[in-house]
C-alpha cells in the first residue's frame, strides 16, 4: 500500500496474498522491496570493496615510546601507501593497556580503528577480574607481525654480573629492591612477576604507564632491575647504566650475543610475545583479508625487514584463522602463567 509524502506501508507477503490487490500494485510493491534489499546489499559490498576511503588508525593501548607504540611507527608510512590512505597511530594508555583496548573492541567493525597488541593483551583476560572487553571474543586478528623475547635488564650500580648473583643479592635484601613495568596487566609485569615466583625472590612492582618509563625509572635508580622487549631494552645495549643479565627466550637469542637465557638459573622459566594488529570482532572478512595481505606484503620488504631485525623483532607469517589460534592457544598459556606468577593486579 502506498501513502501520500512518499512513505510506503510494506506489508507481510501473506498479507497480500489475503488482500485483493491489483496485480500491477502487487508487482509494484514486490519491485520496491526486491530493490530496497538489492541496494542494502549493494552498498554494504561497495563499502567494503573500497575500503579503505579514508584513514585508518592504530590505537597503541599504551604511551609513547612503548614497545607497541614503536612498532606502530615503525610500520605506518609504509602501510599508508599499501593502503592509500593515510594511517594515523593514537597512544591511549591506561590501566594496564585496557583503556585503549576497550575503546577499539567497542569502535564500529569497519576496519578503520585497529589495535597494536601483544601478550598483554591475554595476560589482563586472566589477570584483571573484570574487563570492559572480552579478549578473545571481542576481537579478531588482523595481521601477525611477529614474536619477541624479552631481556633481563639491571641497574649496572648493583654488584652483579649474572642472574644468579642478582638473586642471591634480591633474596639477602628481600622487599628493598624494586621492578618496574609498563603497568599492571604489561607483559613487563608479568613476566618480572613470574621471574619473581620462580627465583623466590620478593621484588616489589612499580608499575608506569609504558616500557619507556619503566626504564626511566632503571635509570634513576628508583627501580633495580626491569624486563623488558627487545625492542625497548637493545637500544640500551651500550648503554653503561644498565646491564644485561639473561634473555627470556628458551635459547641463546641472535639480537644479544653472549647474553644466557634465564632458564639457565631459574628453571622452568621462559617468557616470549607476539605483536599484531588486531581489529573489532565483526570487521567483514573481506577488510580483514585486505589488511593481512597488505602487512604480510610490508613484512617481505628488506627495508622492513631490516628495520624490524635492529627492534629485536621476528617476523612471522600468519593468515588470519592462524592468527585466531594463536590468539587463543596463547591465552590459555598466559592463564596458567599469570596463576603460577601469583600476580596480581595492584
Amino acid at each position: 500500500m502506498i501513502l501520500g509524502n512518499n512513505h510506503f506501508l510494506v506489508m507481510p507477503m501473506n498479507a497480500l496474498k489475503n488482500q485483493v490487490v491489483p496485480n500491477n500494485l502487487r508487482r509494484y510493491i514486490l519491485v520496491v522491496l526486491f530493490s530496497a534489499l538489492l541496494i542494502a546489499f549493494c552498498s554494504t559490498a561497495f563499502a567494503v570493496d573500497v575500503w579503505p576511503s579514508r584513514p585508518v588508525k592504530i590505537v597503541v593501548p599504551f604511551t609513547a615510546g612503548s614497545v607497541q607504540d614503536a612498532l606502530a611507527r615503525s610500520i605506518s608510512n609504509e602501510l599508508a601507501l599499501s593502503f592509500g590512505e593515510p594511517v594515523i597511530v593514537e597512544d591511549r594508555a591506561g590501566a594496564g593497556g585496557t583503556v585503549g583496548t576497550g575503546l577499539v573492541a567497542k569502535a564500529p567493525p569497519d576496519g578503520y580503528t585497529l589495535v597494536m597488541a601483544a601478550a598483554s593483551h591475554n595476560i589482563n583476560g586472566t589477570l584483571f577480574s573484570k574487563l570492559p572487553f572480552d579478549p578473545i571474543k571481542d576481537f579478531t586478528g588482523a595481521a601477525y607481525i611477529g614474536n619477541s623475547s624479552y631481556i633481563l635488564m639491571v641497574n649496572s650500580e648493583l654488584p652483579v654480573k649474572t642472574v644468579a648473583e642478582f638473586i642471591l643479592l634480591a633474596k639477602s635484601k628481600s622487599g628493598e629492591f624494586n621492578y618496574a613495568s609498563a603497568g599492571n596487566g604489561s607483559a613487563s609485569h608479568l613476566a618480572m612477576a613470574y621471574f619473581n615466583s620462580l627465583a623466590g625472590t620478593n621484588l616489589v612492582h612499580i608499575p608506569t604507564k609504558g616500557t619507556g618509563d619503566a626504564i626511566t625509572e632503571l635509570l634513576a635508580g628508583r627501580a633495580q632491575a626491569v624486563i623488558a622487549a627487545n625492542i625497548a631494552a637493545l637500544p640500551f645495549a651500550n648503554d653503561s647504566r644498565v646491564r644485561f643479565l639473561g634473555v627470556s627466550s628458551e635459547k641463546p637469542s641472535p639480537f644479544v650475543p653472549g647474553v644466557p637465557p634465564i632458564g639457565n638459573t631459574v628453571k622452568g622459566y621462559a617468557f616470549d610475545s607476539w605483536f599484531g594488529l588486531l581489529a573489532p570482532a565483526a570487521t567483514p572478512r573481506e577488510i580483514i583479508n585486505r589488511i593481512s595481505k597488505d602487512v604480510s606484503g610490508l613484512l617481505r620488504q628488506p627495508e622492513i625487514i631490516d628495520r624490524l631485525k635492529r627492534q629485536g623483532i621476528e617476523i612471522g607469517h600468519l593468515s588470519p584463522e592462524e592468527f585466531n589460534l594463536l590468539l587463543k592457544r596463547d591465552f590459555d598459556r598466559m592463564e596458567q602463567v599469570v596463576k603460577s606468577s601469583g600476580a596480581k593486579a595492584d
